[in-house]
């Protein structure tokens, strides 16, 4: 008996969502818009993203020596800052490449090509550059080496000669705040494209579930219990979701190619045509899975109306 309801309820909720087809068609509609904002927010999460950390990774501190500290010693404060849980990459220049990519960064100034090669030795120092896992941590890992008194008792006061934080502490503070204020509003924005989708999509159902108040009182009236009366609209309502997922996700495919070129090359940004063909996978279980539940919930909760009646 059990089955055969299932098979009843499976069959009528597929009649429904086909003998419906103006209400289908509106329902789906309008699924296919409130996807499509869920989807298009998840695009330009992952976009602005993409384009904060590539701005993060073009900000270090750089920590430079004396002009007569040696390299072991740098080499040897390098290996232990990398264990600090602060710092994600530590790139050493020696006082050869620093006066080498100095060269080149003026290779078009003569006469200060013309002044390095009247100097008898290299006025530059050896260096670190510090990236630091997140943008808020270059403080801690500045006030580290600027006030650690066991740095001074091992490699002597004048090992570190300056840590240029103060320096860039006003582009890092800014990032910092940026990163912060997208992560927020990204999270707001999310939520209620969310719940704006939801009740768009419950509103529209509703609507469709009331051309069939009839008869779902018909049903009351010969004894039908709740489950099998909701049953039939929870499936057309799945199937709501289903195909506005199915076609939300083609929608995303000319969109995503139309501007591919743009998000490419703006700012460092990542290809967001390429984005959606490898997490292809990815994005249509998410869009499915959000397409069903919608359905199916708004489903659930509109016909709640016309059973308590």
């Amino acid at each position: 008996m059990f089955f055969t309801n299932v098979r009843r309820v499976l069959r009528w909720g597929f009649i429904n969502f086909l003998r419906n087809g103006i209400v289908s068609f509106s329902s789906v509609l309008v699924m296919v818009v409130a996807l499509f904002m869920i989807g298009s927010t998840i695009m330009m999460s992952v976009y602005l993203n993409t384009i904060l950390a590539s701005a993060q990774s073009k900000v270090d501190i750089n920590v430079y020596f004396s002009v007569d500290a040696e390299e072991a010693a740098i080499l040897n404060l390098k290996q232990s800052l990398e264990y600090l849980p602060e710092v994600a990459t530590i790139e050493y220049v020696s006082k050869e490449e620093a006066f080498e990519q100095f060269k080149e960064r003026h290779a078009t100034d003569e006469l200060t090509i013309q002044a390095l090669e009247e100097l008898d030795d290299n006025p530059l120092r050896a260096r670190l550059n510090i990236q630091a896992v997140s943008v808020d941590q270059y403080g801690v890992i500045a006030k580290s080496l600027e006030n650690d008194s066991a740095l001074s008792a091992q490699y002597g006061t004048g090992f570190i000669d300056k840590v240029n934080y103060n320096d860039n502490r006003l582009v890092i503070d800014r990032l910092n705040s940026i990163v912060d204020g997208v992560e927020r509003t990204g999270f707001v924005v999310i939520v209620v494209l969310v719940f704006l989708a939801i009740l768009i999509t419950f509103n529209t159902i509703r609507l469709a579930i009331y051309t069939s108040k009839d008869e779902i009182g018909v049903m009351k009236l010969v004894g039908a219990d709740n489950m099998y009366v909701r049953g039939p609209f929870v499936i057309a309502g799945t199937l709501y979701g289903v195909v506005a997922a199915l076609l939300t996700i083609g929608l995303f495919y000319p969109v995503t190619l139309s501007v591919k070129q743009h998000t490419e090359t703006f700012f460092g940004g990542i290809d967001l045509f390429r984005y959606y063909v490898e997490n292809f996978n990815q994005i249509f279980l998410i869009l499915m899975g959000v397409g069903i539940a919608l359905g199916s919930l708004s489903s659930y909760l509109a016909v709640r109306k016309y059973l308590n009646k």
